[in-house]
């Protein structure tokens, strides 16, 4: 198999990966020649894309063999083969691993400039190269990932050897690969076109996937909510020219890395909706069980987020909507009751545990029902009758509690993405 080129690799690629589509995924592209195959890749499973930044530590007086490779956060991989074939002294690597690590650092600011990372804490990072050869740099950039939270790496090369699972060392927790054909010698054989890829071209596409995915111009910033003796950690996106933005409670336990809760949210942030993920409980506090269903604490620390939303300049004119999961549904609807959102979106709630506050809702209120999660499904029906807002009750066939099946979050979102279109405003014009 040969490629014309890196973008038409890349698509090639993008068509096998696309079983992943349906996962809360980002692709990271190594720059400079991974980038364009990434960035078709990244098109193709409609995921953001980001640059993984690596380097190759090349030996001193044979630059493309590789000794090894570094990234970002300290990562370092040797290639033990190829220092001792070679020679190399310590004092030689430790110079050229310096060099690099101040290409790395300009690389950095030329590529990203003052967008931030893309987040991967709980999700499927998807690494990309134009090939592997040695496999060093792959195996950082999965590293790398690592450290930055990925919960999955899947690595995705168009080319590579065929022992290319055991370069990687197990860094990678899967490998897709189109051709690991037994005559490899370099990467390049197999392109047609393998000029060199500049900086211009990677930026080219780094702006590209920020305008096809709105949600990929967004500001997304660590922040810290205080709630009486407490403080609890969350993270606060606004896609550009946001009027709303929605704060989640996660349920029975989970806090503001829920892949299941983020992937919600990042439909939420395409249609340009803001939103906080933040931890209703502290790290000590959630290891006592009895925090998790404790339903007035919870609502509590919501109210927490809300009084703190509506007072921070950048949030303080927004609309502001709630959107609970299992017993962070209960929250969200027992702090409504207080604190008067302007809408209110559950999914495989809990009600039932804030059947003292539902008449007392006033915010329209849509809840979200796994169709095979039947004990819900009756609490939900009964937590209707006991509403006096606007409501709706929405079933997802084939969904158990927790939406893992296939297309069933998907759907959750745009029930949730069209609820708070329909009934979220500006709190000031």
């Amino acid at each position: 198999m040969r490629f014309a080129d890196r973008p038409e690799a890349g698509r090639r690629l993008g068509a096998r990966l696309r079983q992943l589509r349906d996962r809360d995924m980002v692709v990271l592209g190594l720059p400079r020649g991974g980038v364009p195959v990434a960035a078709e890749v990244a098109a193709a499973l409609d995921a953001p894309l980001d640059v993984c930044l690596v380097r190759k530590l090349g030996v001193p007086y044979q630059p493309e063999l590789a000794m090894g490779a570094i990234g970002e956060d300290g990562v370092r991989v040797l290639n033990a083969d190829v220092l001792r074939g070679t020679g190399v002294r310590d004092d030689e690597l430790a110079r050229v691993e310096e060099r690099e690590r101040r290409v790395l650092a300009e690389r950095a600011e030329r590529y990203r400039g003052e967008c931030p990372s893309v987040p991967l804490t709980g999700r499927t990072a998807v690494v990309v190269d134009d090939g592997v050869a040695t496999g060093s740099t792959a195996r950082v950039a999965c590293r790398v990932a690592r450290a930055r939270g990925a919960a999955r790496i899947v690595l995705a090369v168009p080319v590579a050897p065929r022992d290319v699972a055991r370069r990687l060392g197990g860094d990678a927790d899967d490998v897709v690969c189109l051709e690991t054909p037994w005559d490899f010698a370099a990467v390049g054989q197999f392109y047609d076109d393998f000029t060199q890829t500049e900086d211009a071209e990677v930026t080219a596409c780094l702006r590209r996937a920020r305008r096809r995915r709105p949600g990929a111009g967004s500001t997304e910033r660590e922040v810290t909510v205080p709630a009486g003796a407490v403080r609890l950690g969350g993270s606060l996106t606004l896609p550009e020219g946001a009027t709303a933005v929605v704060a989640f409670a996660h349920g029975s336990g989970s806090g503001r890395h829920s892949p299941r809760n983020r992937q919600v949210a990042e439909g939420l942030h395409r249609a340009g909706l803001g939103t906080l993920l933040f931890d209703l409980l502290t790290d000590a506090e959630a290891r006592d069980r009895n925090n998790v269903f404790d339903i007035p604490l919870l609502a509590e620390r919501l109210l927490a987020a809300t009084h703190w939303l509506r007072a921070e300049p950048v949030t303080s004119g927004l609309a502001l909507g709630y959107f609970g999961a299992s017993t962070g549904a209960a929250a969200a609807l027992w702090a409504a009751a207080e604190g008067h959102p302007a809408a209110v979106v559950s999914r495989g709630g809990r009600p039932d545990l804030a059947a003292p506050r539902l008449p007392e809702v006033t915010a329209p209120t849509l809840l979200i029902v796994g169709g095979a999660d039947p004990l819900v499904l009756d609490l939900n029906r009964d937590a209707q009758t006991r509403l006096r807002c606007e409501n709706r009750l929405e079933t997802v066939p084939g969904a158990t509690h927790l939406f893992e099946e296939p297309g069933t979050l998907e759907r959750v979102t745009e029930l949730a993405r069209d609820w708070f279109a329909d009934h979220l405003a500006p709190a000031h014009v």
